[in-house]
């Protein structure tokens, strides 16, 4: 765990567009690399939008801190089921 910590921190605005994530993360959880072509993305893309456009508005958050704030509900939502 300290290792993931080490990297989180060390992650810099420079270097983390970089690194493609989807395939970082897609070594652990292979359905990242074929999702693309059996998804209706722009069906939840939509949705998705939605949603951090409602919490700029509401909450007044900037586009990242909605995303934050999303991808951190949805985790929850997802370890709590």
């Amino acid at each position: 765990m300290k290792s993931i910590e080490k990297v989180i921190k060390e992650t810099t605005e420079e270097n983390k567009d970089k690194v493609n994530w989807t395939n970082a993360w897609s070594e652990k959880y292979p359905v990242l690399k074929k999702y693309q072509k059996d998804v209706d993305i722009p069906k939840y893309a939509k949705e998705i939008r939605k949603l951090l456009k409602e919490l700029q508005e509401t909450y007044n958050f900037n586009e990242l801190d909605a995303m934050l704030v999303l991808k951190d509900i949805l985790y929850h939502e997802w370890k709590d089921k």
